[in-house]
């Protein structure tokens, strides 16, 4: 039975807090229908690429968007898994359309099916391996985890599939996804593919459950961005057999949740850019005050004096705006007033 070791640290509970935060500021505000079309095309463009890269294809992003809009008859398998990642995002996103939110081994067969069509013989796709794999090193391509056998790989899936459909209600929805996924990538069910299939599964669990990844945002946008670091997080290195039992997933939960807060606020970043008007542009002073925030977590009046020459009067103004488009808070009073990202505590 999975019964997965995890802690909710306190910078855990706080990335769920500020998730929430940040997920009800953008529910809360309307968007023309215009930009989310195009924004939606450009997060598919970018999931399409950034999974498909993270297992080495070579395709540059400006290739990835060519190829998904212009579809190329004769295709190379590099051009094929692109095809493959988005025709499963749309899939898959209808699915969640229609309500149909069902998770089930079928489903993520499925999903594998159509991820390896054309690039793996028939009796491969959508079938659980039934041969033993090695799992290189990323930097020394030499093994470095032996998944379990092939003849356990089954029950191990059905176990795994049982317990997130047990838990959906009882857990956090991300805490739910971000175990689903490093145990997938754990069990490691097919021959090949199983990343791509392990990072479409969680999307489509998260959306099922309410936290829709599929319309605007990528992370595996995330992930890509240093794609050593995530293996590291994801993976395990060893023998099945002898780490089943010690597993703890409280560190990839941090890091999983920290990609969810960082494509949030890339996607915040994009409609704002968007639907940029006289009175929502944000300038370059409004840039100063955000690019210290993130690096310090929080900014004084007295810090930005330091970093401009605008008056005490014109700094107030330039919180106030940020504040008014829901960007920063301000947080304490008098001298010990400061201000952060919303949501962030």
């Amino acid at each position: 039975m999975f019964k997965p070791r995890f802690t909710i640290t306190s910078k855990l509970l706080n990335n769920l807090k500020r998730i929430a935060a940040l997920t009800a500021l953008l529910n809360e505000r309307r968007f023309p229908a215009t930009i989310m079309v195009r924004l939606e095309r450009s997060a598919r463009e970018l999931s399409a690429y950034s999974s498909t890269s993270i297992e080495g294809n070579p395709l540059p992003l400006t290739e990835v968007k060519r190829i998904l809009k212009n579809r190329p008859a004769a295709l190379r398998d590099s051009e094929r898994e692109v095809l493959n990642y988005n025709r499963a995002l749309e899939i898959l996103k209808n699915k969640v359309s229609r309500k149909d939110d069902g998770f089930s081994l079928s489903l993520i067969l499925d999903i594998h099916r159509q991820i390896m069509d054309g690039l793996a013989l028939k009796s491969r796709c959508g079938r659980l391996r039934t041969e033993p794999v090695f799992v290189n090193n990323p930097k020394t391509r030499k093994p470095a985890y032996l998944p379990p056998d092939h003849k356990d790989v089954r029950a191990l899936m059905n176990e795994l599939v049982g317990f997130v459909q047990k838990n959906r209600g009882a857990l956090d929805p991300l805490i739910l996804a971000g175990l689903l996924h490093k145990q997938f990538v754990i069990i490691h069910p097919f021959a090949d593919g199983n990343g791509r299939t392990g990072r479409l599964v969680t999307k489509f669990l998260l959306a099922a459950m309410g936290v829709d990844t599929f319309n605007l945002f990528s992370f595996e946008n995330y992930y890509n961005r240093n794609v050593t670091r995530y293996f590291e997080k994801v993976g395990v290195f060893g023998n099945y057999y002898e780490l089943e039992d010690k597993t703890d997933f409280t560190e990839w939960l941090e890091y999983f949740t920290d990609g969810i807060i960082d494509e949030l606020l890339r996607v915040g970043k994009e409609l704002q850019v968007a639907i940029a008007t006289p009175e929502t542009k944000l300038l370059g002073h409004h840039r100063i005050i955000l690019n210290f925030i993130e690096k310090h977590g929080f900014i004084t009046d007295r810090d930005y004096s330091k970093l401009t020459e605008r008056a005490k009067a014109t700094r107030a103004l330039d919180f106030k705006k940020l504040i008014g488009l829901g960007i920063i808070e301000r947080h304490g009073k008098g001298k010990n007033t400061n201000y952060r990202l919303m949501g962030k505590s």
